[in-house]
């Protein structure tokens, strides 16, 4: 017999990596590999200290813009990562000769060429999305300065006073919370109806997969943790459907350390899910903490299966990845 208090985890899924995420830190291993290092990486190849940290232990150096790789340097490769760049980024990157390689979402660039053709067919394109965040400012700079707007709220929507109601698209970034913007879509759609829609939809399926998730399993929990970056767009978004879809708190951790112990409060069932850049590795880490402190039962709450996987850039198929590798793209490390 335990003493010690009983504990249901519904654990999520999907969870964690998405094929995008998995298929950029491919790129950079795979790079390491071929090249040998250093292998540079534009901003966070994606919004996990984790990963980063393991990347970098393997060679990877990581910088904000390309001015910093030392001129020594110039002929290793230059990784962009997974968020995407503005235009301005590989143009300047072949004006200083550098061998680049695009880590970019598949996704991401499907919403980038989603916004160029509304602007090619003549429309001011409405972007909906956050500030600041490297995916919204790579879809802002592929288009010319002055024909996308961004939108960031319902009360945004609300104001926007654009040129040409009649001649509009909009495109979404790809982590966004479905029913927040499904708001704003619609409170556009009211003041411009003849608002054009992308030829698909924007938010990305890992994104609503694991919001989907997080619905299910909210209702009746006393606390959801969410593993994930305080600068991951996905992961935050996660901890408010949390609260929205009925538990009673929803956290965002990125450790087992950061968990305060002796302010949890009474908890009979915990919801866990992470962010599509979280390592498994690390919720494997959460469950354990818990386990050593209550008697726990695990609750798969499983609402489908993502079977997607994205091809790496032709220059690196022809490398082999050991299975050491694979546990390490796989964010088991």
């Amino acid at each position: 017999m335990t003493d010690k208090p009983k504990l249901t985890i519904r654990l999520c899924g999907p969870r964690g990596f998405c094929a995008g995420v998995d298929r950029a830190i491919q790129i950079v291993v795979l790079a390491l590999k071929k090249y040998g290092a250093p292998v540079y990486v534009r901003h966070e190849i994606v919004h996990n200290r984790y990963v980063v940290e393991g990347l970098q232990a393997r060679g990877a150096i990581f910088v904000e813009e390309l001015d910093e790789i030392p001129m020594e340097h110039r002929d290793q490769p230059v990784v962009f990562s997974a968020h995407g760049v503005p235009k301005s980024v590989p143009e300047d990157a072949d004006a200083k000769n550098l061998f680049y390689l695009d880590a970019t979402c598949p996704l991401v660039s499907k919403v980038h060429k989603q916004a160029m053709r509304h602007q090619r067919l003549g429309r001011h394109v409405i972007l909906i999305g956050h500030s600041g965040h490297p995916e919204v400012i790579g879809t802002m700079g592929q288009l010319p300065e002055g024909t996308v707007s961004l939108i960031e709220t319902v009360e945004d929507a609300e104001k926007y006073q654009p040129e040409d109601a009649d001649n509009l698209g909009f495109v979404t970034q790809t982590t966004l919370s479905v029913d927040d913007t499904a708001g704003i879509i619609a409170k556009l759609q009211e003041r411009f109806p003849q608002l054009t829609a992308p030829a698909a939809e924007s938010i990305c399926y890992a994104t609503t997969n694991r919001q989907e998730a997080v619905k299910e399993a909210a209702p009746g929990c006393d606390l959801f943790l969410i593993v994930g970056a305080p600068n991951s767009s996905n992961s935050k978004r996660l901890v408010e459907v949390a609260e929205r879809s009925g538990a009673r708190h929803s956290l965002l951790v990125q450790r087992a350390e950061e968990i305060d112990w002796d302010n949890l409060g009474d908890l009979s069932v915990l919801g866990i899910s992470a962010g599509a850049s979280a390592p498994e590795i690390i919720v494997d880490e959460i469950i354990d903490a818990f386990s050593q402190r209550y008697d726990v039962t695990i609750d798969l709450a499983i609402t489908t299966v993502e079977t997607e996987n994205f091809l790496v850039n032709r220059q690196i198929r022809d490398v082999e990845l050991t299975a050491q590798d694979m546990a390490f793209v796989n964010g088991n490390h």
